[in-house]
């Protein structure tokens, strides 16, 4: 049918919208971080953590208690996601294949049991990848509230191993996997919306690269400082 015909044109589309824009955004994280509010985000948090560490006597408990508030973040997306999973699995193995006539009458694109079982799959994908990325974030977090308290004279004196550079990419990395979480959610909206057809999921495509190029772009700095490798922060 020609309205069936629209999931092979139109969801393609749309992902690939989704996806171009998000390969854009990390070239310009990489080449010009200073015009991205993960890239400044990044260098502020480097300069936090070595404010952290110069005085870790004093702003010890300031630290653990920010890292902390970043864990429970990361938590409460992965308590979340895995909840929505659950529901996922439950509607996947228990309606698709009892989907109600009338509801198919006003969805256009395919609505056969093959296809339905795909879009709930797909959410389900979405969900879980979410899942497994903020625990990611957890561990660096974790990791990075156990090392940020130990002073910086001390640490170059006991190991040559541990610094300021390798704490804060610990925190950055935790930051960019809690990142990489959120887009997962992000990106299983227009895949929930297929469910009502291939329609509402391209507009729903369309709109969020619409609004996340003004939430992740910026133009109120420059780039007189910061570098792919200070903001990477290898670990």
């Amino acid at each position: 049918m020609k309205e069936q015909a629209l999931d092979y044109v139109l969801v393609p589309i749309g992902l690939s919208l989704m996806v171009a824009y998000h390969a854009w955004l990390f070239y310009r994280i990489v080449t010009r971080p200073t015009t991205t509010v993960v890239g400044l985000n990044a260098i502020n948090r480097i300069v936090w953590v070595r404010t952290m560490m110069e005085n870790s006597s004093k702003n010890g408990v300031l630290s653990v208690q920010t890292l902390r508030n970043n864990i429970m973040a990361s938590t409460l997306l992965a308590s979340t996601a895995i909840m929505l999973s659950s529901v996922i699995a439950v509607l996947m193995t228990g309606t698709v294949g009892g989907r109600d006539g009338a509801l198919k009458d006003d969805v256009y694109g395919n609505t056969s049991e093959s296809w339905s079982s795909i879009k709930y799959f797909s959410i389900l994908s979405c969900f879980l990848l979410a899942f497994l990325l903020n625990v990611q974030s957890i561990r660096y977090y974790s990791h990075a509230s156990i090392l940020i308290n130990v002073p910086i004279g001390k640490a170059a004196s006991k190991s040559r191993y541990l610094s300021e550079e390798y704490v804060a990419a610990a925190v950055n990395r935790g930051s960019y996997f809690w990142s990489l979480g959120l887009r997962s959610f992000y990106f299983a909206c227009p895949l929930f919306l297929w469910m009502f057809g291939p329609i509402p999921m391209f507009m729903c495509c369309f709109v969020l690269v619409f609004v996340l190029y003004f939430l992740d772009v910026t133009s109120d700095f420059g780039d007189e400082w910061g570098s792919r490798g200070e903001v990477a922060g290898e670990v």
